[in-house]
C-alpha cells in the first residue's frame, strides 16, 4: 500500500471556514437590560465611524435632503372670504382684455330719459301692411265650443226655486236607497243555509247540455302526472359503472376568472370565424319564434 502524500489546506478555505463561523453567530440586539444602551441621551445606538462622520455629502444627496416646499400659502390665497376679497399682493395686474370684459353694460342713452307709459310708434310701423301670416298669428285663440266657463262660488239661487214645493214623486226620490242584507235571514236556525234553495230548484232536471258543461276538463292524452319527490332507484343504476367517456363529460368546464378578464384585453372580441360563419337551415328553424 503506497503510503499517502503530505495533506495541503489552502490559506482561502481556512479563511472561508472562519467566515462561515462568525457569520453563523447569532446577531446581539440591544434591549433595554443591555448595559450599552440608554435612553433619554442623544447619542445613537449605533456609534458612527470616523469616516462617515468625516465623508462630504455628495451633489446629489444634498438635493435630496432639501425639505419639500409648503404649497398651503398658495392654496389659502384662493379660498374665498366671506364679505370681501383677499388682497391682490400676490396677483398680477389684469390684462387690457379682462378690464374691458370687466366693464359694467352702459345703458342706451332713450332708456335713461323718463318716458311716457304710451311709447311713441314710428310712422313706419303705423303704415306697415300686416301679411296674412301675421294676421293670422295675430287672432286669438279660441275657446271650445263645448267650454263652459266655471260659475261662482256662491251660487245664487232663484226666487222661484226658493218658494217651490216638492212633489210626493220628488219626495219618494229623494229617500235614500235602504237594501236588505241578503248574508243571513231572519227567522233562521243556526245550522240553516245562509241562501235557502227553492223547492223547484231542488226538484229541477238537468239537462244533457247542463250535464255535459258540468262535466269537469279532461287532461291532454298524453300528460304525464308529476312525480313523487322521492322515487326509488333500481339496482342496475345502483350498480352501473360510468364510462371514460361519461366521466370527462361529467367534468365541469374550466373557465378563467372574471378578475382577468380586466386584464384581457381580447376577452370580449368576438373571432374572424364566427364573423364570417354562415347560419344553417337547421339553425335558423330553431331561431324561429313559437307561433302562438
Amino acid at each position: 500500500m503506497a503510503a499517502a502524500g503530505p495533506i495541503r489546506v489552502s490559506y482561502s478555505s481556512v479563511y472561508t471556514h472562519t467566515r462561515i463561523r462568525v457569520l453563523a453567530e447569532p446577531k446581539q440586539v440591544a434591549y433595554e437590560s443591555s448595559p450599552r444602551l440608554e435612553w433619554g441621551n442623544q447619542e445613537t445606538i449605533c456609534p458612527l465611524s470616523w469616516g462617515a462622520m468625516t465623508s462630504r455629502p455628495s451633489s446629489r444627496i444634498t438635493l435630496l435632503s432639501k425639505s419639500k416646499k409648503d404649497f398651503c400659502e398658495h392654496q389659502r390665497s384662493y379660498i374665498s372670504v366671506i364679505g370681501g376679497r383677499p388682497p391682490l399682493v400676490k396677483f398680477a395686474y389684469p390684462s387690457e382684455r379682462l378690464l374691458k370684459l370687466a366693464e359694467p353694460k352702459k345703458f342706451h342713452p332713450a332708456s335713461l330719459q323718463q318716458r311716457s307709459p304710451e311709447w311713441p310708434v314710428s310712422l313706419s310701423a303705423l303704415t306697415y301692411n300686416a301679411s296674412p301670416r301675421i294676421l293670422k298669428l295675430a287672432r286669438p285663440k279660441l275657446l271650445h265650443p263645448e267650454f263652459i266657463p266655471p260659475r261662482e262660488v256662491p251660487t245664487q239661487v232663484p226666487t222661484p226655486a226658493t218658494l217651490a214645493s216638492a212633489s210626493s214623486r220628488l219626495e219618494r226620490l229623494a229617500e235614500p236607497c235602504v237594501r236588505q242584507a241578503t248574508c243571513c235571514y231572519k227567522h233562521s236556525y243556526p245550522e240553516s243555509v245562509i241562501r235557502p234553495v227553492s223547492k223547484s230548484a231542488q226538484q229541477a232536471v238537468a239537462s244533457p247540455r247542463t250535464i255535459e258543461l258540468a262535466r269537469p276538463k279532461k287532461v291532454h292524452s298524453k300528460y304525464a302526472a308529476p312525480r313523487d319527490p322521492q322515487w326509488p332507484v333500481s339496482e342496475a343504476a345502483k350498480r352501473a359503472v360510468a364510462t371514460p367517456r361519461i366521466v370527462e363529460l361529467a367534468q365541469p368546464g374550466k373557465r378563467p376568472p372574471m378578475g382577468l378578464a380586466q386584464f384581457n384585453l381580447d376577452a370580449f372580441r368576438v373571432k374572424e370565424t364566427a364573423m364570417k360563419a354562415t347560419c344553417s337551415d337547421r339553425i335558423r328553424e330553431l331561431a324561429r319564434p313559437v307561433q302562438r
